[in-house]
């Protein structure tokens, strides 16, 4: 082994996209991680699923536990990013609330490694997530999305003025998240027809309804 290689560098002449491979490591981890947790997960399995060398991801990471708290950086980074696409500011807010809460149901369903890995983190009770600064301020661009199409609604007369962009979010993230997450166990207990696609866009149909009601004025049976 070389020098280079021994400090976790890599090698002379090494000509990979550093991006590509980086965000190879994030993909593999993602998986490892969401399957075994911190603790259970080995970095030999992730280097297996990759076209790099422990050592690169040393290299690029740090560390195993660094590794993980870059998983979940990246993981909740892309849904921020599938949010601001979504172009929200164009429509009513009635409309703009429906399509974030659909896009909310249907990225978590199409997610479940995402949803592991926040069921992980909760069981380590956050702690890899404290003193994350660009975690914490990426998230904070949902609760302000919230906030626009909840003042637009306000505003309109549409939207109950009472209504929280906070307790919004909650809402959606609730049962968006409960819908993968316990999955499993609802699965056994009450069968799997629910997960049927057909029975999941008529859930998602009912979870829009229901939260649309809980802030709209004329549900409300007048302005509050």
């Amino acid at each position: 082994m070389n020098k280079s290689e021994k400090r976790g560098k890599p090698p002379r002449g090494w000509k990979q996209d550093p991006e590509a491979v980086r965000a190879d490591i994030l993909g593999a981890a993602r998986t490892e991680f969401a399957r075994h947790g911190l603790s259970g997960a080995r970095v030999q399995n992730i280097v297996e699923r990759t076209q790099t060398s422990k050592r690169m991801i040393f290299y690029y990471f740090g560390d195993k536990e660094s590794l993980y708290r870059a998983v979940l950086e990246e993981a909740y980074r892309e849904v921020r990013q599938g949010e601001a696409e979504l172009d929200l500011g164009d429509l009513p807010p009635d409309q703009a609330l429906r399509r974030l809460i659909e896009f909310t149901f249907d990225h978590h369903r199409a997610n479940p490694e995402f949803i592991r890995l926040v069921m992980i983190e909760n069981i380590h009770e956050g702690r890899h997530m404290e003193g994350m600064e660009s975690l914490q301020l990426a998230n904070t661009s949902a609760i302000r999305t919230l906030e626009r199409i909840c003042s637009a609604g306000v505003e309109a007369g549409l939207f109950r003025k009472d209504v929280s962009a906070l307790q919004v979010h909650w809402q959606i993230s609730a049962v968006s998240f409960f819908n993968v997450s316990n999955r499993a166990t609802f699965e056994i207990i009450f069968g799997a027809d629910l997960f049927e696609d057909s029975q999941q866009i008529s859930l998602r149909e009912r979870i829009v309804d229901s939260i649309l009601k809980s802030v709209l004025v004329s549900a409300a049976g007048g302005a509050a």
